[in-house]
Parts: structure tokens; C-alpha cells; sequence
């Protein structure tokens, strides 16, 4: 069964983000910082992405065992190693380390891809460039590093902006797309994903149909109602649900905005339609989702 990164590394961070108080960006990814002296971790396979971010200067030896071949190799300053969930993956290191171990779950990856960058990405999530030189993805990860060490405000404020940063640099520059559409007509791709979004963003406040939606997307309602189902996963008005509240989560985390407000600037006809709709995706109703923010 996959495990999480954090349950098999042998050695103890000296900076991690498990324990921030800032729930978005807390579930976005976890972040931990390693200075550890020679060893090995064994041979697993893991539920989430992880992406090691080397900051050591001097080039050193690191063997990774990656699905069952061994690569032996120098690792140098601002390489990048990814390592897609699913892929059994080893690692022994012999000189002491000076990485940066972003964790992320695959499922937000691709949600957080959606909803804010516009981007379906591919079944193959982050497969194709397993390790790269990026000296400025890795200076957003030291930034994310430092924002760790603190305790007041503005380190969990730059945490949340900089997790921002470097996931959206991640996939910008390394997330596997879907390919375009061949046939507009019987498939459903980034370009009409775009306007279907583009629409659900402008209009959040107001009523939005499944014709709506149709129209942007060019198709007939209820061939746009399968192929989006079908690349999305859920039909066209669940997906709609998930994203009002999602936006309705950011709006409540400002604790002085009513929750009557919250609900029709998020496109629901009342505070009881938005209690009933927001406990049916989240399990807990908004005042107690809010009291968890705090």
C-alpha cells in the first residue's frame, strides 16, 4: 500500500510544515528541510508526488532506485528530482544533504491546476521530466523553506503565497497537459475547459445552467453533460458545486464577513442553501468549517 514521504525518511527535518496553522496552504503541499548526514531510505511506494530540491553547492554522489533500476549519479546545486505517487522509489546519499522535499497530493495537484491556473493536466502528472536544473524553482523553494522559520503572522502569510509560487511554476513549466482537442465536436479540452471556467468565474454570483455552460463549450447540453463527465470526473453542475464552495472558503476566511453574504456572492439563493450545499461536500456545516480557520 502507498505511504507518505514523511513515514519512511529516516531523518528528522529541521524545518517542516506539518504543524502551520494555515489550513489552504497546509493541504496544498507539505514542506520539510533535511541536513542529514550520509544514509539510505528504502525502497517505496508513495501515495503523493515529491519533488527534492537540492541547495548543497558541492556536487556529491546520490543513488535512486526508481521502479527497479538503479541510477548512480552526481546530484548538483539547484537540481531538481521529481518523483511521481505511485513510482517505487530508494535513495542513498553519500555526503550529508542540503534539500528541500516538497510533498503533494496528486488529487489537489490536479484540482488546484483546474480551478486556479486553468489547466487540465494529464493522467501522467509530473512523469516526464523526473529531474531537471532549475535555479529559480529552487529559490522559491528556499523562500518557502524560510517562511518556516517563524512563528508570527507574516511567516504563515509567505507561506501561503510562496507554496503558491512554486507550485504554479511547477506546473507551468513541468505539468503534463492533455493534448488539445482533434475532434471539437466529440471531445472535451483545455480550450473549451477555459471558457467553461471563464464563466463559472464571472458568473459565480449568479444562476448557471448546464445550457450555459454548453454554449461557451460549443457542444449540445447533453453531449457537453458526458464528455465533461467523462475528462472531469463529475457531472458539469457537481464540479459548479465544488468550485462555489471552494470560493466560499477563501471569502470566509475573512472572519468579519457574514455568512449570509458569503453565500450569495458564491452564487447560492440564501444562507440555509448555502448551510445545506457546503455540509454536503465538506461534512461540516460553514460555521463549523470557519471555527477550524481561526
Amino acid at each position: 500500500m502507498p505511504r507518505r514521504y514523511q513515514d519512511v525518511i529516516t531523518s528528522l527535518p529541521l524545518l517542516t510544515s506539518d504543524a502551520l496553522d494555515h489550513p489552504s496552504a497546509a493541504t496544498l503541499m507539505n514542506v520539510q528541510f533535511f541536513r542529514a548526514a550520509p544514509d539510505t531510505m528504502p525502497e517505496e511506494v508513495f501515495s503523493e508526488h515529491h519533488v527534492l530540491l537540492n541547495l548543497r553547492k558541492e556536487p556529491h554522489r546520490v543513488q535512486n532506485t526508481r521502479d527497479g533500476v538503479l541510477r548512480d549519479f552526481t546530484l548538483h546545486e539547484n537540481e531538481v528530482i521529481v518523483t511521481p505517487a505511485g513510482i517505487r522509489s530508494g535513495w542513498r546519499w553519500f555526503a550529508t544533504s542540503d534539500v528541500i522535499i516538497v510533498t503533494l497530493d496528486p488529487a489537489k495537484v490536479e484540482r488546484f491546476a483546474q480551478t486556479e491556473m486553468g489547466l487540465l493536466l494529464d493522467t501522467r502528472q509530473l512523469r516526464d521530466t523526473p529531474q531537471f536544473v532549475d535555479e529559480d524553482l529552487c529559490r522559491a523553494g528556499v523562500m518557502l523553506r524560510d517562511s518556516l522559520d517563524g512563528d508570527d503572522v507574516s511567516s504563515g502569510v509567505m507561506f501561503e503565497a510562496m507554496s503558491r509560487v512554486l507550485l504554479v511554476k511547477l506546473l507551468q513549466r513541468y505539468g503534463e497537459r492533455r493534448p488539445e482537442d482533434v475532434t471539437l465536436s466529440t471531445r472535451f479540452g483545455t480550450a473549451q475547459f477555459h471558457r467553461v471556467l471563464a464563466v463559472m468565474r464571472a458568473r459565480l454570483d449568479q444562476t448557471i445552467t448546464v445550457d450555459d455552460l454548453a454554449r461557451e463549450a460549443g457542444m449540445s447540453p447533453s453531449h457537453f453533460s458526458r464528455v465533461f463527465k467523462e475528462t472531469m470526473g463529475s457531472t458539469p453542475m457537481q464540479y459548479l458545486l465544488a468550485y462555489r464552495i471552494e470560493q466560499a472558503i477563501k471569502l470566509m476566511a475573512d472572519p468579519l464577513r457574514p455568512l449570509g453574504e458569503v453565500a450569495l456572492a458564491c452564487g447560492f439563493a440564501d444562507q440555509a442553501h448555502f448551510s445545506r450545499s457546503f455540509k454536503q461536500v465538506t461534512g461540516r456545516s460553514p460555521r463549523q468549517y470557519r471555527a477550524t480557520m481561526t
